[in-house]
C-alpha cells in the first residue's frame, strides 16, 4: 500500500466532497448555500454593529450576544471558501496544512459557541435568581475574563489535537467526506495507529460541549425553580420570556449536534448524502438563525435596528450641500399608462428568458468538460455581464409597469446607474476580449491553447472587471455632490447618468465631461473590435481553400451578432440624440429599453443557435436528441 508521510518534501493533498451522488447538481445546490452564508454573515454583522453602536445595549446580556455573533461569523467564514469552492468550481483539493488549520478553527469556534451558550445561561440564571446583584456580579471586567477564559480553554483543548494529527501518515485513500476538514474525517484516512488521536478528540468533545450541555441544563433547573417561587403569574411569564431566545439558540446548536452523533452511530445504512446534509445543517443553521431569533424575540434589539435604519435613511443622500429633492420620478412609456399591465407581460417574459438563457449558458459551460475552453470561458463572462445588466434594471422596470410605482430615492438611483453603466462597460470589454479570442484562434491556431491558458483568461477577465469598476465608480459620487431643485422627472424607467445629471441646478460640467469620457472608453472598444476583424479578414482571405475560409468565418458569426446587438442600439440612440431635431420621446424610450433588454435576451439564443457544441449540450440537458 502506498504510504504518504507528512514529513515528505511534497505536501499532502486531500480531496473534499460536496454532496455524494449529487455532483451534477452542485451548481444549483450552491444557490441555497450562498443565500445561507449571506444571511449568516449579514445577520451577525448587523447584531455586532447594533450592540457596539448603541449605548443602551452595553449590558452583560448583549455583550454575550455579541460574543455569540462573533463566533457564528467566524464559524461561517471557516467553511465558506472550501464549501463554495467545491460547489462552484469543483475545487476539491486542499493540502494537509490548510486542512489542519481549517480543522483547528472549525472545532475551536464550535467549542467556543458551546462555551458562549453556557455563559449566556449563567447570565440568565443571575438575572432571574439574583436580579439585585446582577450588575455587581457580571461587571465588564468579569465578562471579559469569561470570554478570555473560554478562548484559552478552546486553544488548550485543540492544540494537542492538531499536533497529534501532524504526526500521522496517510495512505492512498485521500478523499474526505465533507466540503471542509473534520478531525474524525482526517484521522480515519491515516494508515498508522490513530488511537491517541481518537482519545484526544473524545476528550476535547467531552471537556467542552460534554461539560457545557449539563451545566446549561442545571442552570435552567435552577432558573425554573426560582421562577416558580415568583408569586405573580405575570412576573413568571416575564421571567420566562427573557430566556426564550437563549433556549432557542441552545436547541438550534445542540439538536443538530446530537442528531449528527446518532446518525454517525446508528445510521450507517443511511445514504452518504444524509450524513453530509446533517453536518452542513449543524454548521450553517445556528449562524443563520441566531441573529434572526434575537432580532425577532428581543424587543430592545428590534427597537435599535428600527431606529438605526431610520437614521440611515435620514443620513442619505451623502451631499455636502443642501438637497432640495431626494426622490426622483421614473417614467414608463408616456401616453400608454392605461395599458402598463399588458406591456408588463412581454417585459416579464423578456427578463425571464434572459435570466434563464444566461443561467443555462453558465450551467452548461460549468458542467461540461468539453466546453472548458477559452472561447466558452469568455462566453460565460458575457452571460454574467448580461445577468448583471438584467438584474440592474429589473426592479424599477417591473415596479413601474406592474404597480405604477415611479418613485426612487436619490441613493437608490445613483446605485442603479452605477451598476447599469458598470455592466454595460463590462459587456463591451467582454466583446472586445472575445474578438481577440477569435483573432488568436484564426491567426495562430497552433498556439491558441498556449496563448490563452486558463490562468491568462482569468487574469484578463479580472483586469477588465477591475477596469469597469474603477471607470464607473466616480459617476455616483459626482452625482451626489450636485444640488437638485424643482425638476425631478427622469426620462426612462431606470436611472442613467446623463438623465440624472440634467436635473441638477448646480454646475454639472464635471459630470458632463467625465460621463463623456466613460462613453468614449466604451465606444473605443468597438474601434478595437473593428481593427481585430480587419486582421481576421486579412488572415481568412490568405487561406487557399474556400471551404476553410467559410469555416473560419463561421466561428465568428455568433460574436459578430452579439457585437451588432450591443452596439447598434447605442449608436442609434446617440445619433437620434445628436441629429434628430423632432425626435419622438416614445422612439427614444423604446430604443433605450431595447439597449438594456435585447442583448441579455438575444445573446444566449444566438450562441445556442449558431454554436453547435452549446446547442448539442443544451438539448442533451433538456433530454432531447440533438441532430
Amino acid at each position: 500500500m502506498l504510504v504518504l508521510n507528512n514529513t515528505n518534501a511534497q505536501p499532502l493533498t486531500f480531496l473534499l466532497t460536496g454532496i455524494p451522488g449529487l455532483t451534477a447538481a452542485h451548481v444549483w445546490i450552491s444557490i441555497p448555500f450562498c443565500l445561507l452564508y449571506v444571511t449568516a454573515l449579514s445577520g451577525n454583522c448587523m447584531i455586532l454593529f447594533v450592540v457596539i453602536r448603541e449605548q443602551s445595549l452595553h449590558q452583560p446580556m448583549y455583550y454575550f450576544l455579541s460574543m455569540l455573533s462573533a463566533t457564528d461569523l467566524s464559524l461561517s467564514l471557516c467553511t465558506l471558501s472550501t464549501t463554495l469552492g467545491v460547489f462552484w468550481f469543483e475545487a476539491r483539493e486542499i493540502n494537509l496544512n490548510a486542512c489542519i488549520a481549517q480543522m483547528f478553527f472549525l472545532h475551536a469556534f464550535t467549542f467556543m459557541e458551546s462555551g458562549v451558550l453556557l455563559a449566556m445561561a449563567f447570565d440568565r440564571f443571575v438575572a432571574i435568581c439574583e436580579p439585585l446583584r446582577y450588575t455587581t456580579i457580571l461587571t465588564n471586567a468579569r465578562i471579559a475574563q469569561i470570554g478570555v477564559s473560554m478562548l484559552i480553554r478552546n486553544v488548550a483543548v485543540m492544540l494537542p489535537v492538531v499536533l497529534f494529527v501532524k504526526r500521522l501518515s496517510f495512505c492512498s485513500s485521500m478523499i474526505l467526506s465533507h466540503s471542509y476538514c473534520y478531525h474524525v474525517d482526517l484521522i480515519q484516512l491515516s494508515c498508522t495507529d490513530n488511537r491517541i488521536n481518537s482519545i484526544l478528540g473524545l476528550f476535547a468533545l467531552f471537556s467542552t460541549t460534554g461539560f457545557d450541555c449539563p451545566c446549561i441544563l442545571l442552570s435552567y433547573v435552577l432558573i425554573i425553580q426560582s421562577v416558580f417561587n415568583i408569586a405573580s403569574s405575570e412576573g413568571r411569564k416575564k421571567a420566562f420570556n427573557t430566556c426564550t431566545s437563549h433556549i432557542s439558540a441552545v436547541a438550534i446548536f445542540y439538536i443538530p449536534l446530537v442528531s449528527l452523533s446518532l446518525v454517525h452511530r446508528y445510521g450507517r445504512s443511511a445514504p452518504p448524502f444524509a450524513h453530509t446534509i446533517m453536518a452542513n445543517i449543524f454548521l450553517l443553521i445556528p449562524p443563520v438563525l441566531n441573529p434572526i431569533i434575537y432580532s425577532v424575540k428581543t424587543k430592545q434589539i428590534q427597537k435599535v435596528i428600527v431606529k438605526l435604519s431610520q437614521k440611515l435613511f435620514m443620513m442619505f443622500p451623502l451631499n455636502t450641500s443642501e438637497v432640495e429633492i431626494s426622490t426622483f420620478l421614473l417614467i414608463g412609456i408616456p401616453g400608454l399608462e392605461h395599458v402598463y399591465i399588458w406591456i408588463s407581460i412581454p417585459i416579464c417574459l423578456m427578463y425571464l428568458l434572459a435570466i434563464l438563457g444566461n443561467c443555462t449558458i453558465l450551467s452548461v459551460i460549468r458542467t461540461e468538460p468539453s466546453l472548458q475552453e477559452p472561447m466558452y470561458y469568455f462566453l460565460s463572462m458575457l452571460a454574467l455581464s448580461d445577468l448583471g445588466l438584467s438584474f440592474s434594471s429589473l426592479p424599477t422596470m417591473l415596479r413601474i409597469f406592474l404597480f405604477n410605482a415611479t418613485g426612487i430615492s436619490a441613493d437608490a438611483c445613483f446605485a442603479q446607474e452605477f451598476f447599469i453603466h458598470g455592466f454595460t462597460d463590462m459587456e463591451s470589454s467582454v466583446l472586445l476580449i472575445m474578438s481577440y479570442d477569435r483573432f488568436v484562434a484564426i491567426r495562430n491556431p497552433l498556439r491558441y491553447s498556449s496563448i490563452l491558458t486558463s490562468s491568462r483568461v482569468l487574469q484578463i477577465g479580472l483586469a477588465f472587471a477591475i477596469k469597469s469598476i474603477l471607470l464607473v465608480l466616480p459617476l455616483p459620487f459626482t452625482l451626489k455632490r450636485l444640488r437638485y431643485c424643482n425638476k425631478h422627472l427622469l426620462s426612462h424607467s431606470y436611472c442613467l447618468h446623463q438623465d440624472v445629471m440634467k436635473l441638477a441646478c448646480s454646475d454639472n460640467r464635471v459630470n458632463f465631461y467625465y460621463g463623456l469620457f466613460v462613453a468614449l472608453c466604451i465606444m473605443s472598444d468597438s474601434v478595437f473590435i473593428a481593427i481585430s476583424y480587419v486582421f481576421i479578414l486579412k488572415t481568412v482571405l490568405a487561406i487557399a481553400s474556400h471551404g476553410e475560409r467559410v469555416k473560419a468565418l463561421n466561428t465568428c458569426v455568433s460574436h459578430i451578432c452579439a457585437v451588432l446587438i450591443f452596439y447598434v442600439p447605442i449608436i442609434t440612440l446617440a445619433t437620434m440624440h445628436r441629429f434628430a431635431k423632432h425626435k419622438s420621446p416614445l422612439a427614444m424610450i423604446l430604443i433605450a429599453d431595447a439597449f438594456l433588454l435585447v442583448p441579455p435576451l438575444m445573446n444566449p439564443i444566438v450562441y445556442c443557435v449558431k454554436t453547435r457544441q452549446i446547442r448539442v449540450k443544451v438539448l442533451e440537458k433538456l433530454g432531447l436528441n440533438p441532430r
